[in-house]
């Protein structure tokens, strides 16, 4: 029988985790802080900025949203970061991509403070775990991290074919894979648009995580038997829906589970997972910050 994956059940369990750390720290009157700062137009990062306010409220961290009209000079972007790092009632710091075209992202995100980016876009924090000695680890790699101790997956000693190369999933996914650490040890091939023989790849590996933003492009005929499959795709596809659309993976779900062994569906399994890691990395930035240990 195929393991599938709940991604809202290991969040849960995390979660619980964060709950008992943040009693930790308020018990030394230490109330973990989370800013987000939205500058776009965009409905989605809204709605996904209203979803991490929620987290917030629900596990006991103070978190805020500030938001700058779109049309306004990176300066002011740069303003509020700025004040954001000098307030000591802020331990985490968010940036809400995408930016308006504007406002150059690597700038930005070498603005905020490392010690309060709890997304792990730093570059000092990006050479930490590039380095393996990681302060925060990004927050989808990190929980996909979680997903596989969860269903009892050790990568140790595996092939593991990571489909995507970006910067907040694809290499830090790969790093953290091929790590001399709990949760690492395997080998690691990134693969990408330039791939040849892509399906030669994923069905000589024992582990596939995809994460490409193309929908269902990951099928069971490209895998062999007993493959672990992670899904980080979110897809928008026509359908026949009052919303008009529906939301898919960047694997064929049905096909796949066929083939895999352990699978994590989309919706459902990594997406829970990404916001309860920033919920994490907040904790740890005002465990850091105040002095005060706790257990994660």
């Amino acid at each position: 029988m195929t393991h599938v994956i709940d991604g809202n059940a290991v969040a849960e369990s995390v979660r619980d985790d964060v709950r008992a750390a943040i009693d930790d720290l308020e018990a030394e009157g230490v109330t973990p802080g989370l800013a987000t700062v939205l500058m776009g137009g965009d409905d989605g990062s809204a709605t996904y900025v209203s979803m991490k306010q929620r987290a917030c409220e629900e596990v006991g961290i103070d978190g805020t949203t500030v938001e700058i009209d779109p049309d306004e000079p990176a300066e002011a972007l740069y303003e509020v970061i700025d004040d954001l790092n000098d307030d000591p009632a802020v331990h985490g710091i968010l940036v809400q991509m995408p930016l308006p075209d504007h406002v150059p992202k690597r700038e930005v995100l070498s603005r905020v403070d490392p010690l309060k980016d709890v997304d792990g876009f730093h570059p000092e924090n990006v050479g930490r775990l590039v380095s393996g000695n990681p302060r925060f680890k990004p927050c989808t790699p990190h929980g996909i991290q979680k997903m596989l101790a969860a269903a009892d997956v050790d990568p140790e000693g595996m092939d593991a074919v990571v489909l995507g190369r970006s910067e907040i999933v694809g290499k830090p996914m790969a790093n953290l894979l091929m790590q001399k650490a709990d949760g690492g040890n395997a080998t690691v091939t990134v693969c990408h648009s330039r791939t040849r023989d892509l399906a030669e790849k994923t069905r000589n590996a024992d582990l596939v995580v995809a994460a490409v933003g193309r929908p269902e492009m990951l099928t069971g005929d490209m895998l062999s038997e007993g493959t672990v499959v992670i899904d980080v795709g979110t897809n928008r596809v026509d359908a026949d829906t009052e919303k008009g659309y529906e939301l898919t993976g960047d694997v064929d779900f049905e096909s796949a589970k066929q083939k895999a062994s352990v699978i994590s569906p989309s919706p459902g399994g990594v997406g829970p997972m990404t916001i309860t890691m920033l919920l994490y990395n907040t904790v740890t930035a005002a465990s850091l910050q105040s002095g005060v240990d706790v257990e994660l």
